[in-house]
């Protein structure tokens, strides 16, 4: 159904636009605008040109950043001998939700993927060897999809760092807090159990 207004049906067009939004949805957000101040409209819209136009990636671990170094790197508090490889600034911030992880990040910008054309050479996987060599960083976790793309990268990146005295782990693998058992693929299953832990450790 056409809408009344041009300038209507452009604005919805550019929502519909955006990861998850149908055409009722940016229809809805749209009409709430119209009905703000237009001073708060003009803020929205400038704070996000504002975002395009000026942020920044970290030189250091590719994370989103306000300047050439991002708010984790800067942090003196962190341990710079600790690196968490992840494929991308969502998975920053997932992890660092969790307030577990007190080292620095390296985003890859995805994972090897041939398939789809992705090979190491696309990836930020030269600045983390030459972080690992400079940084005389002490392990290096892997929070990778488990996945075959995942694990390929993993296996990559590991090969290129072969000759480095850097400790390599990957986050644990296997049945969910509060999953069931029968709707485990056999994969995680498995790994669930190769990987078991001892009842101390694991009621901790």
């Amino acid at each position: 159904m056409p809408l009344p207004s041009q300038l209507l049906e452009n604005a919805v067009a550019a929502f519909a636009k955006l990861p998850g939004i149908g055409r009722k949805t940016a229809l809805r957000l749209v009409l709430h605008l119209l009905k703000q101040e237009e001073e708060m409209v003009i803020h929205f819209s400038d704070t996000v040109a504002k975002l395009r136009r000026e942020i920044q990636f970290c030189s250091r671990c590719h994370n989103i950043s306000d300047g050439e170094l991002c708010s984790i790197c800067s942090q003196n508090s962190r341990n710079k001998q600790l690196i968490c490889v992840v494929e991308n600034i969502r998975d920053v911030i997932s992890i660092e939700n969790t307030g577990q992880m007190n080292g620095t990040y390296h985003v890859l910008g995805g994972i090897i993927s041939p398939l789809d054309g992705v090979g190491p050479e696309q990836l930020n996987i030269t600045g983390l060897v030459r972080r690992i060599e400079e940084e005389q960083v002490d392990e290096l976790i892997f929070a990778l999809n488990p996945n075959i793309q995942g694990d390929t990268t993993i296996y990559y990146i590991q090969k290129k760092i072969a000759h480095l005295p850097c400790k390599i782990t990957t986050i644990a693998r296997g049945i969910s807090f509060g999953g069931e058992l029968e709707f485990a693929d056999e994969m995680t299953l498995a790994r669930s159990i190769a990987h078991r832990l001892p009842v101390q450790q694991y009621v901790k």
